[in-house]
């Protein structure tokens, strides 16, 4: 026996490449595949009355009804929730749902939580259309960078710190570390969209945050195919030190004898009462298929992002050369105000979701945006295809004028999804639109859409 077979200390940490590849795997019995396979059953057997009241009482770890658990979606959880660096994670139906899910979670009717001012604008219409439904106010701090600013915003019914990690499309990043202690300073857990670095990029847990959020849709499957979306719970937050901040986690657990989620689970309760009540509940399940799919791209995720990222970079400093271009939101770019914050949690690059602005306005865009040929035009990021798409008269035209403004979504901005492509063609293909925009370079091939209305104005 060598001396490292007989050594006492802990094993090796694995490199996330390698991490990515193997986590989650839970062996397969009935035929030694090593592909957790695509187990597409609504419910799953009992051998006998004990076993199915084992299951139901929570003493029988085995599965029940797809609703709750799936072995399928077991393994990509366990994967997501390694990756993270997570005690536990909830597969849902898409990101809006993970959003939803993750946030009912801990608050409640009359509550009331802060969130950086810069977030996704479906995750906005959430929070100030369904959840001031339900009695929850959201309140938005003007300056997410200042931890000061979000201590003075914190009432008696203050329950939770919102922002999202690389802000999508204007990338004014957030200092998640400094957030996160204000949001324990103030006795609430902090949560965090991390959809656009993925945890490549930046794993928030390890800067403290407490319940991180994806939709696996974009970066994490990278195929473009399925929708998803994942919750995932530090499992450090302390639930049990003010009691009378998150009433519900010191509730009876049904059926427990009157013992709490709190006195069952520990700082794991609120994984465990998001994942029974609110996602069990509400049904927001994911499909197997769809969590096999998202399975497939988690394996190549580090390979994708870096190249996505280093794109993205070259692109950016292409972009910020042309003298079209009024301002590149991109990080990674020495000019950027927000250069400094992706050198401390964007190490390995600063994500491949960014937006510019063309000086010529919303006149300009619609030409260059026409012109492309190579990008897609389409709502979508985190594709392995490079996307293209006008927020202004998309994704934030049902703001008004002056919300958009102070978003900074001006009329000439467009937004990228840089994709894997050969940089090269990527920035040939940006750089034949800017062309037909001064006017050197025949106008891009019609769409088929405008070619038949042209043929049916001509009948």
């Amino acid at each position: 026996m060598t001396d490292a077979q007989t050594t006492d200390e802990a094993p090796r940490a694995l490199g996330f490449s390698t991490e990515q590849v193997h986590a989650g795997y839970l062996g397969e019995g009935a035929h030694g595949a090593r592909i957790t396979p695509i187990y597409l059953s609504a419910g799953f057997v009992f051998d006998d009355f004990e076993q199915a009241k084992g299951r139901f009482e929570g003493t029988d770890a085995g599965y029940v009804y797809s609703r709750i658990n799936n072995p399928t979606n077991a393994a990509v959880e366990k994967a997501l929730a390694d990756l993270e660096h997570g005690s536990g994670a909830t597969l849902v139906g898409s990101g809006q749902a993970a959003a939803a899910v993750g946030l009912l979670g801990v608050l409640g009717s009359g509550d009331h939580f802060l969130s950086a001012p810069s977030i996704y604008e479906g995750t906005r219409a959430l929070f100030l259309g369904n959840f001031a439904r339900l009695g929850i106010e959201v309140e938005f701090v003007e300056n997410p960078n200042d931890p000061d600013e979000w201590a003075r915003l914190v009432r008696p019914n203050t329950r939770l710190f919102f922002g999202e990690a690389i802000p999508n499309p204007k990338n004014d990043l957030i200092d998640i570390g400094a957030i996160a202690d204000a949001a324990h300073r103030a006795g609430v857990p902090f949560a965090i969209d991390a959809t656009v670095p993925t945890p490549y990029l930046v794993r928030p847990i390890d800067h403290g945050a407490d319940i991180v959020v994806h939709s696996t849709s974009k970066f994490l499957s990278g195929h473009g195919s399925t929708i998803g979306g994942v919750v995932i719970d530090a499992g450090r937050f302390d639930w049990a030190a003010e009691p009378e901040k998150f009433p519900h986690l010191h509730q009876s657990v049904p059926g427990s004898d009157d013992v709490t989620w709190v006195q069952k689970f520990g700082k794991q309760a609120n994984f465990a009462y998001t994942r029974a009540v609110v996602a069990g509940r509400l049904g927001t399940s994911l499909s197997p298929f769809n969590a096999f799919l998202l399975q497939q791209g988690i394996e190549t995720l580090s390979l994708r992002v870096e190249r996505h990222a280093s794109n993205a970079l070259a692109i950016a400093r292409w972009l910020e050369a042309q003298p079209e271009v009024e301002s590149v939101d991109y990080p990674g770019l020495e000019s950027n105000p927000f250069h400094e914050l992706a050198l401390t949690y964007y190490p390995k690059g600063a994500g491949s979701v960014f937006a510019f602005t063309l000086s010529g306005g919303e006149e300009a865009a619609h030409v260059v945006y026409d012109a492309v040929e190579l990008f897609t035009r389409m709502t979508h990021i985190g594709d392995v295809r490079s996307l293209i798409l006008h927020p202004p008269t998309t994704t934030h035209s049902k703001l008004s004028a002056e919300d958009r403004e102070r978003a900074g979504i001006a009329p000439g901005l467009l937004r990228l999804s840089v994709g894997i492509e050969d940089v090269d063609d990527l920035i040939a293909d940006l750089d034949r639109a800017f062309r037909v925009l001064r006017g050197e370079a025949p106008a891009a091939l019609r769409t088929r859409a405008q070619a038949e209305l042209t043929q049916a104005d001509g009948l």
